[in-house]
């Protein structure tokens, strides 16, 4: 029958005398085990409850994930329903065992569990007056199809039910033997792509009185303001509340809160962060601060990923130590190349100092494959080796200064004459000999002074190269409307496939960039000689630069042979040093 029963009610079924026969029916599951490197995993229930946790956990420990686990617990799976089909406040039996399971097999481990909770429900399940809504009265939608719905903070039901949610969670982890750790994931007051904010839900109007606000993107007024500030504090107070409950029920819990960078810091709505990433969340209200933005990343915004980190941190005042980054995540199997620029935003997290970096998400990981190796001897942070010093070489070269560029060209000849060559490089490597510029007792002390404090080859340097060392109008781009970041090049040659040198080593003060022709001074130059305009380029817009660059070059051997040859002079027959390339 599919008639209701009048009380809940709770059964099992057992499997028994299973076999697997028949080709096809056994698939392999792999056994190959990658060593343990330094970041950290995220994975989510949604998406994992038709998976056994012994599964899950042994596909996080074969491929090199340690620390805490980032645990989402979902929006669509984990409730208990009642008989209108709407959420009754309780955890399902089915899902406390299988996060009873989870736990105890993490501890097993010896891998922590950060149980992560959002205002995000499954909306055919929600009840009408806990939604967000905009000023027309329309519930606030995400894109997932079936849509869900976000939890206004301003409703004391909604709150009271992700608060019971919250401690039986984490309560099932300390039962364990888990440390209690929760995270606030992810809460705002939703936005629509139209900028229309979703304040006006019954309960918020009551508690603050929201103005309108036809859209966040659009100027706003001093009333404006202090509705989106109202609205933050309102936002604030709720997850305080939250991890107020959860630590009552179990002292000493770490919390963590987790914001999306993309949205809370929308550079159309730059007001929003009043409402979105309040000053009520600045330290110490969390132990962690923790930090995604995979929009920017996949779209190859690095800037606007630097530039949002630094705001959150400075507005919020947490230290790298207390902040966590999250990489990824990849939406499509079709767009798995994403992986790539999410590992360099997850190793340039780690170069900041962060305590910690967990890649979202498990599914997506085993979906596309992805792997990721430490490299070895590899440090982050402070503990990273410094190879370059950023001076330059201290003497003048000389007339007699040699400059010797150099390829790697593999040439056959056949027995018929003729040749075939294959370039190993695809562009030159330079070496100078800079002794016949040494002309003086004084100066061979500063080249053995420099020498030891390079520790021979081992550091790099700045060399100002006398034939070859600026470059006047060159296009280093073309816009798209989103990228703000250029390289610095020089080509050399005429044909449209001029082999490119990549200038990381630009003169300080140096830079001049023209747009279509005309020059901007709205730029930076970030390390590396990366060109970073304030704004993106409109697309087919040609990004020209002018400047003049040092080559990052080292000493090419371990000894440096020096003779007193006169009263007061000296000679140095041979300097050598060999070009570094760092891009």
């Amino acid at each position: 029958s599919d008639a209701m029963l009048d009380a809940p009610a709770e059964g099992w079924a057992e499997l028994s005398a299973i076999r697997c026969e028949g080709a096809g029916s056994v698939i392999g599951i792999g056994d190959a085990v990658l060593p343990e490197h330094g970041l950290r995993i995220a994975s989510g229930y949604d998406d994992s409850y038709h998976l056994t946790p012994a599964r899950l956990l042994r596909n996080v420990l074969h491929l090199g994930y340690r620390g805490a686990i980032i645990h989402y617990v979902g929006m669509s799976h984990y409730f208990r329903l009642d008989a209108d089909m709407m959420v009754t406040g309780g955890v399902n039996a089915p899902c406390a065992a299988w996060h009873r399971s989870f736990a105890q097999a993490a501890a097993a481990l010896g891998q922590d569990v950060i149980w992560s909770l959002s205002y995000e429900l499954f909306d055919a399940h929600c009840p009408a007056d806990w939604k967000q809504r905009d000023a027309d009265g329309a519930p606030a939608l995400t894109g997932w199809e079936p849509p869900s719905t976000l939890l206004s903070p301003a409703h004391a039901g909604a709150m009271a039910y992700l608060q019971r949610i919250a401690c039986a969670f984490v309560a099932i982890g300390v039962e364990a033997g888990l440390a209690p750790r929760f995270q606030v994931g992810e809460p705002w007051w939703w936005v629509r792509a139209d900028g229309r904010p979703c304040l006006y839900d019954e309960a918020a109007v009551a508690l603050f009185a929201p103005v309108a606000i036809p859209s966040v993107a659009a100027p706003l007024t001093a009333a404006q303001c202090l509705t989106l500030d109202q609205a933050g504090a309102v936002l604030a107070g709720s997850t305080a509340a939250l991890c107020a409950a959860v630590a009552a029920a179990h002292p000493g819990c770490e919390t963590h809160l987790l914001a999306y960078l993309p949205t809370v810091l929308d550079r159309a709505a730059p007001e929003a962060k009043r409402m979105n990433l309040p000053i009520g969340w600045a330290s110490p209200a969390f132990d962690v601060l923790q930090l995604e933005d995979y929009d920017w990343v996949t779209a190859g915004d690095v800037a606007s990923t630097r530039e949002g980190v630094a705001l959150a941190s400075a507005r919020l005042g947490y230290p790298a130590a207390r902040q966590d980054y999250l990489a990824g995540f990849v939406l499509r199997p079709e767009d798995k190349a994403q992986w790539a620029p999410i590992e360099a935003a997850a190793e340039a997290a780690r170069g900041r100092g962060v305590r910690g970096v967990h890649v979202w998400a498990l599914p997506q990981v085993m979906r596309d494959g992805f792997v990721h190796w430490d490299a070895p001897g590899a440090r982050h942070g402070e503990d990273a080796v410094q190879d370059f010093d950023d001076v330059l070489f201290p003497l003048a070269l000389g007339a007699e200064a040699e400059v010797m560029p150099e390829f790697s060209t593999a040439v056959v000849t056949s027995a018929g004459g003729r040749e075939s060559r294959n370039a190993s490089w695809a562009g030159a490597r330079t070496r100078y000999d800079v002794g016949p510029g040494v002309r003086s007792e004084a100066d061979i002390a500063a080249l053995l002074d420099f020498f030891r404090a390079r520790v021979g080859p081992a550091r790099g340097f700045r060399l100002r190269d006398p034939f070859d060392f600026a470059a006047s109008e060159v296009v280093i781009g073309r816009g798209d409307g989103v990228t703000r970041g250029f390289v610095l090049v020089k080509h050399y040659g005429e044909a449209g496939d001029a082999p490119a040198r990549r200038i990381t080593r630009p003169v300080p003060g140096s830079v001049r960039v023209m747009l279509d022709g005309v020059e901007t001074q709205g730029f930076t130059v970030e390390p590396g000689g990366v060109v970073m305009l304030d704004e993106a380029p409109a697309a087919g817009v040609t990004v020209r630069a002018s400047f003049a660059f040092d080559v990052p070059v080292r000493f090419a051997e371990d000894r440096l042979s020096v003779t007193r040859a006169t009263f007061l002079a000296g000679a140095a027959p041979a300097v050598p040093l060999i070009e570094v390339h760092e891009a």
